[in-house]
C-alpha cells in the first residue's frame, strides 16, 4: 500500500480502543502497540514525518499494510497488546526477553508427581508455575524447595523403586528423606508436594503458620525430635525466600522498580519487599531501545513482566509516571483477585527505596556495558540520525578564529570513532583575504586546501572523513558544499548550531534541515566534545599567532635586528613586556653589544652611553 493509501485506512478507523499491528512486504509483523483512539493514534505514523524520531521514521519507511483489533477498554488494550508482542516479537517493540528467558515449573500428574522446568505450559493434566525468570535461577530455587523440604531430586522412579535399592547418597547426607525407603509412604510425599506448591504459588506465610501450629502440637505431646525436625524445615524456608531471586519474588508484598537507559545497554531493576524487609533484587536487560525515554521503557518492561504470571505483590512501586498506572492496576488487580496498587511514590521511604532501584539499575548496566559498546552504540545512532550508510569512523570538524582582518587562522581536528586522533590535527593561516574577515570565504578556503592536498597524495591529509563537520550554521555548511562539488567530493557536510549558552544543539545540513541532538545523549556529548576542541584548537593556535604578529611589528625597524635575532629575543623573553623592562646587560645575553643597546633605545628613546 502507498503511504496515501495507509492514511485514508487510518482515517476510516473508529474513535475505539484497540490494538494495531505494523506489518512489511513480507507480512511479517514489525511493530505492535495499542491505543485509546484507534483513529487518532494510527493515522499519526502517516502524517508528516518531520516530528516523528528517528526509530519511528525508520519503522513507518517499513510499513507496506497494517491489521487492528478492536476491544471493549483500555486496560483489554493493554492485555492483548502484550500477548501480541510475546507471539510475534516485532523488531521495533521494547522486548524485555525471548521466550528461553520465561520458564515454567511443570507439576507430573501421577501417584508420586515430580517437578521438571520447561519452555512453556503443554495442554495436558499437568500443573504449572510461573513463569519465573531466567533458567539458572529458577533450577537454583526449584533445587532449593526441594532441599527445603527434603524431597527426592535423584532420577528414581515411585512406586517402582521403592525398595529395590539402598538410599542413594542424599538421604544420608541429610538432603532428603529417603522416599525410597519401605517406611516411607505416599501421603507423606504428597504432602510435601503440596508444601513445595505453596512456596511455588507465594503462599509461604500460610505454609509457615501451618508447619509452627503442627510442631507446636509436636512438643505439646512432646515428640521432640519430630518437633525438632519441623523447626529446621521453617527455618529453611524462611531462609528460602530470602536467598532464592525467584522464591522472593513470590513471597514479596512491594516490588520498587527503577530503570536506567544508558549508552548500548538499558537496564531495568526491581526490589522485592515483605513486610518491610528487602528480600531479593532481580534485574534484566531489554532489547530493542533507540529513542525511548524512560517512561516508554517502563510501561513496556512492566507489562510484559507481570501479565502473564498468576502471583502478585500487593503494591509496585515505578520509577516515573508511565501513563499506564490505572489500566495495569485494573488488569492486575481483577488477574490477581486481590488489590494490585501501582502508583509512584512522591516522597518519604518509598521514594528512596525507588532511588536506590534505579541505582541498582544504572550500575548494572555500567557494570555491563565496556567502552567498546559506548562507542559502537553513540556511532551507530549518529550513523542512523544523519542517514549515513555506516557508522562514522573518522570525523572532521573546522572552526575560523580571527581579531579583525589580522590574524585569520582556522583549525581542523580529527576524531577517530569517538577519541580524538591529535597526530591527525592541521593549522592553516589564511592567505587569500585582503582587508576584511570573512567566516565563510575562510572557510572555502580551508576546505579547498585541504582537498587539494589530499588529491596531490599527500599523506597528511589522507585518508578523506567519512564526515565534515562545520564550525557554524546552514551558510557555513552550504558554502562548504560549494567547494567540496568542485572536487566532485560526496562527504556529508553538517553544520554545528550552537544555542544560547554556546552548546552544540543540532546539527544542520546545507539545505538548512536540522536534526536535533538535545535529546540523545550519547551524541550531544560527542559533538559538544568535538566541538569544543575544534573551537579550542582555533584559539589557541590564533593566540600564537597574534602574539608573535604583535612582537614582530614591535620590533621592527631596529637596527641590526634580523629574523633570526628577534626569534632568539622572543624565544629569550617571552613577550615584549618582558623585552622593554629588560636592561642593556640582559640584552647581551642574546645579541650583541651595538645591537642590545639599539633595542634598549628603541624602547626608552635614550642612549644608556
Amino acid at each position: 500500500m502507498t503511504k496515501d493509501e495507509l492514511r485514508q485506512k487510518a482515517n476510516d478507523l473508529p474513535l475505539a480502543p484497540g490494538v494495531y499491528l505494523m506489518m512489511d512486504q513480507m507480512g511479517k509483523v514489525i511493530y505492535v502497540g495499542k491505543a485509546k483512539k484507534l483513529k487518532n493514534r494510527v493515522s499519526q505514523y502517516f502524517q508528516d514525518s518531520a516530528s516523528h524520531n528517528l526509530k519511528t521514521r525508520q519503522m513507518v519507511s517499513q510499513v507496506d499494510h497494517f491489521d487492528t483489533i478492536f476491544v471493549s477498554s483500555e486496560f483489554e488494550a493493554l492485555v492483548l497488546e502484550n500477548s501480541l508482542i510475546k507471539r510475534h516479537m516485532p523488531h521495533y517493540n521494547i522486548l524485555l526477553k525471548d521466550d528461553k528467558g520465561y520458564p515454567f515449573v511443570r507439576l507430573s500428574k501421577e501417584a508420586y508427581p515430580r517437578f521438571t522446568m520447561v519452555n512453556k505450559p503443554a495442554d495436558d493434566s499437568a500443573r504449572y508455575f510461573g513463569p519465573f525468570g531466567g533458567r539458572y535461577e529458577t533450577r537454583q530455587a526449584l533445587d532449593a524447595v526441594c532441599l527445603a523440604l527434603h524431597l527426592p531430586t535423584c532420577t528414581r522412579h515411585f512406586p517402582r523403586d521403592i525398595g529395590a535399592e539402598r538410599p542413594c547418597l542424599n538421604f544420608h547426607m541429610g538432603r532428603c528423606d529417603g522416599f525410597c525407603r519401605k517406611e516411607m509412604t505416599a501421603e507423606e510425599y504428597n504432602r510435601r508436594i503440596e508444601q513445595a506448591v505453596a512456596l511455588l504459588e507465594g503462599r509461604s506465610k500460610e505454609l509457615l503458620r501451618e508447619l509452627t501450629a503442627e510442631m507446636e502440637r509436636e512438643a505439646e505431646e512432646l515428640r521432640f525430635e519430630q518437633a525438632a525436625t519441623l523447626r529446621d524445615r521453617i527455618n529453611a524456608i524462611g531462609a528460602l525466600s530470602k536467598k532464592q531471586t525467584v522464591i522472593a519474588g513470590l513471597c514479596a508484598d512491594t516490588d520498587i522498580w527503577g530503570i536506567y537507559r544508558g549508552q548500548g545497554k538499558c537496564c531495568y531493576a526491581i526490589l522485592h519487599m515483605e513486610k518491610g524487609d528487602l528480600v531479593g533484587r532481580e534485574t534484566g536487560f531489554l532489547s530493542a531501545p533507540m529513542e525511548e525515554t524512560e517512561a516508554e521503557l517502563l510501561a513496556a518492561v512492566t507489562a510484559q513482566y507481570y501479565l502473564p504470571r498468576a502471583i502478585l505483590p500487593h503494591e509496585i512501586l515505578l520509577s516515573v509516571d508511565t501513563g499506564d498506572c490505572e489500566e495495569l492496576t485494573e488488569v492486575l488487580t481483577k488477574r490477581a483477585e486481590h488489590k494490585v496498587w501501582v502508583h509512584v511514590p512522591q516522597r518519604g521511604e518509598k521514594a528512596a527505596l525507588m532511588d536506590m532501584a534505579c541505582r541498582n539499575a544504572r550500575e548494572e548496566a555500567e557494570r555491563a556495558t565496556s567502552q567498546e559498546d559506548r562507542t559502537a552504540y553513540t556511532l551507530e545512532l549518529l550513523q542512523k540520525m544523519l542517514s549515513l550508510p555506516s557508522p562514522p569512523s573518522r570525523l572532521e570538524s573546522y572552526d575560523i578564529s580571527n581579531t579583525g582582518k589580522s590574524d585569520i587562522v582556522a583549525s581542523m581536528v580529527v576524531y577517530h570513532g569517538t577519541k580524538p586522533q591529535k597526530s591527525a590535527y592541521r593549522r592553516f593561516k589564511i592567505k587569500e583575504l585582503q582587508g576584511h574577515p570573512d567566516d565563510y570565504a575562510s572557510m572555502q578556503e580551508v576546505l579547498r586546501r585541504r582537498l587539494q592536498r589530499a588529491v596531490d597524495g599527500d599523506e597528511k591529509f589522507l585518508p578523506l572523513p567519512d564526515v565534515f563537520l562545520i564550525d557554524g550554521g546552514e551558510t557555513h555548511a552550504r558554502a562548504a558544499l560549494e567547494v567540496a562539488k568542485s572536487f566532485d567530493c560526496r562527504i556529508p557536510i553538517f553544520g554545528m548550531v550552537k544555542d544560547d549558552r554556546h552548546r552544540t544543539r543540532a546539527l544542520v545540513t546545507p539545505e538548512g534541515r536540522e536534526i536535533g541532538i538535545v535529546n540523545q545523549q550519547a551524541v550531544f556529548s560527542l559533538i559538544g566534545q568535538i566541538q569544543e576542541e575544534t573551537h579550542r584548537f582555533a584559539i589557541t593556535f590564533h593566540h600564537e599567532s597574534h602574539t608573535k604578529s604583535t612582537m614582530r611589528s614591535a620590533l621592527d625597524g631596529i637596527s641590526g635586528l634580523g629574523e633570526k635575532r628577534k626569534a632568539e629575543l622572543r624565544k629569550a623573553f617571552g613577550s615584549i613586556k618582558a623585552i622593554k623592562e629588560a636592561d642593556v646587560e640582559s640584552l647581551e645575553t642574546v645579541l650583541p653589544h651595538n645591537v642590545a643597546q639599539e633595542v634598549w633605545t628603541h624602547f626608552h628613546g635614550e642612549s644608556t652611553e
